[in-house]
């Protein structure tokens, strides 16, 4: 079976300004890197917008396990499908991050014959939106400690920085660590950490900003720490926003690839979706309804995280919602929620899947609270039996009152997903979305925390670790109770435990901490022992990639 960087490579990828053309955007709009890569003006794009938007389709899953569930790869081949159907379709992803690329994925541009290209760039550096990213969080770590050791006219207490450092790498020796040492030189020691770049507020308010204007005026609301009478010492006060902003520009236009089958993609920005808000760029989103009759995007992980920030945060911010939504679910995630072993997915066991059918069941209601009826994607694998896809369709239509689809893109490319591109068509255009948030902004932090993990994880209550508490209160009374709140938790759990699968009932959702995020507008919630820098597998990918005559491989 060919991988996903050999099918990628056969491709007879089309010249970048015949794919913007074909959005009728002009080639004075574009900043090519190459032949297949470009970046947007999105200025010079703003006379030539249609009064109309497109239909906003929004991507999500069941929880993510080892067995793979296909999400971006769905995402990909709806777009193709649309596209095949003869409409007018763009895609909307995020960037890979280098983190997982070289830890657990090995790549995260689609897969098979659903994939957004050239992968290798995408994978790898791409047009170096991330290390922009990074480059601005660190100037201001820079500008913050420079500020102390130059007198600290501001008065800043060493002891109540809340401004980390970053790196787009996947580094547990750098959680925690101690800077500055070496002498009256080299500043004051403190504590200090890192996190990796997905995690960083300044990645949050790239992604949710939507002029150079106002992503100035959000990077200069970041609270960097407090003097010593609890005052909030922001990145306005140190002078930062603005040198912020600069190396910051080039990164916030748009990036244009296309498809194998050569629909357009918009890749723009990356926060991870269990320690982060999950979504590409609203400048991205908003260009893309511009231009194209229906906007395909992703939510990242499970739509109890990813797809609940994307309702939450983004589309509450920027004024959004999804006219159809489509839940990813594959029989082999569903039987290992099930309890079936991993290396037992390729036999038959409708009793596994019978008990992991909860895991969606749980993921279809908590959608339904957003007034949001699902179509379910049952991503086809070569080892699944036609019984076990029988079951699950039938089950969801009988149990669920939900339609599911058996889509073949990765074999088939967009000749595998025309039913569920046909279906989603007349969803969106039907209207059968209402949409609402989950909460209202006027209710309180730690309310707002027990809605979601009663109502979306299916969770008896929560429960405030003293540090939590105390942050909540801080928080509120600095007048930041208003903000939705962006839960960083396990990925692979409804619950704060990586190991209770299918969907637990009746647990209770430990909350470690708060972390204010002005700029981006919400506040982090760190529930269990999520970590916001992770570390590497015991076995990472980085051990399999590699240059063999000049070429890359290891790339999945």
């Amino acid at each position: 079976m060919d991988t996903d960087i050999e099918i990628a490579r056969r491709a007879s990828l089309q010249p970048i300004a015949a794919i913007a053309a074909g959005l009728g955007i002009p080639a004075d709009s574009l900043e090519p890197y190459g032949r297949h890569v470009a970046k947007l003006d999105v200025a010079s794009l703003q006379t030539a917008r249609r009064p109309t938007a497109g239909k906003l389709v929004l991507v999500t899953a069941v929880s993510p396990t080892p067995a793979g569930e296909g999400k971006t790869t769905t995402t990909v081949g709806l777009g193709d499908g649309l596209a095949r159907l003869g409409h007018k379709a763009l895609i909307c992803l995020r960037e890979p991050s280098l983190g997982p690329v070289f830890g657990l994925k090995g790549g995260a541009a689609g897969g098979g014959h659903a994939q957004v290209v050239p992968m290798e760039k995408i994978n790898l550096h791409f047009t170096g939106d991330f290390h922009a990213i990074t480059s601005a969080h660190n100037l201001l770590a820079a500008m913050l400690d420079n500020h102390i050791y130059w007198g600290n006219a501001l008065g800043i207490d060493p002891r109540r920085i809340a401004w980390r450092r970053v790196l787009d790498m996947n580094d547990r020796a750098l959680r925690s660590v101690v800077s500055s040492l070496g002498g009256v030189a080299n500043g004051f020691p403190r504590e200090d950490g890192f996190d990796i770049t997905v995690a960083s507020e300044v990645m949050a308010i790239f992604c949710l900003a939507e002029t150079l204007d106002d992503l100035e005026e959000r990077l200069g609301r970041i609270v960097v720490a407090e003097t010593r009478d609890g005052v909030a010492v922001t990145a306005a006060d140190l002078k930062a926003a603005g040198a912020m902003t600069v190396l910051l520009k080039d990164a916030f236009q748009p990036n244009l690839v296309q498809t194998l089958e050569a629909t357009p993609a918009l890749v723009h920005g990356g926060p991870f979706a269990n320690i982060a808000h999950g979504c590409n760029s609203v400048v991205a989103t908003r260009t893309a309804l511009a231009l194209a009759d229906f906007v395909v995007t992703e939510a990242g992980f499970g739509a109890d995280l990813g797809a609940e920030k994307f309702l939450n945060i983004k589309c509450r911010q920027a004024g959004l919602a999804p006219d159809a939504v489509v839940l990813v679910a594959t029989v082999r995630a569903l039987k290992m929620h099930g309890g079936a072993a991993k290396d037992g997915l390729a036999v038959e066991d409708l009793g596994a899947l019978e008990r992991g059918f909860a895991n969606l069941a749980q993921h279809v209601a908590g959608l339904r609270r957003f007034g949001l009826d699902p179509l379910i994607a049952i991503n086809h694998f070569a080892t699944d039996t036609a019984a076990e896809h029988d079951f699950l369709i039938a089950a969801c239509r009988e149990r669920l009152d939900a339609t599911a689809v058996t889509c073949r893109h990765w074999a088939d490319g967009s000749a595998g997903i025309l039913e569920l591109a046909e279906r989603v068509v007349v969803a969106a255009k039907n209207g059968t979305s209402r949409f609402r948030p989950l909460y209202p902004d006027g209710l309180g932090l730690a309310d707002k925390i027990r809605t979601v993990a009663r109502d979306i994880y299916g969770a008896a209550d929560i429960a405030l670790s003293s540090r939590a508490a105390k942050d909540c209160r801080r928080i509120e009374a600095a007048g930041f109770g208003h903000l939705p709140v962006c839960m960083a938790k396990t990925q692979y759990s409804f619950s704060t435990d990586p190991n209770a699968l299918g969907a637990p009932e009746g647990h209770t959702v430990e909350v470690a901490a708060m972390r204010l995020a002005a700029g981006a507008g919400f506040v982090v919630v760190l529930c269990g022992d999520i970590r916001t820098m992770p570390g590497l597998p015991r076995i990472p990918a980085a051990e399999s990639i590699g240059l063999r005559d000049g070429v890359i491989e290891g790339l999945f």
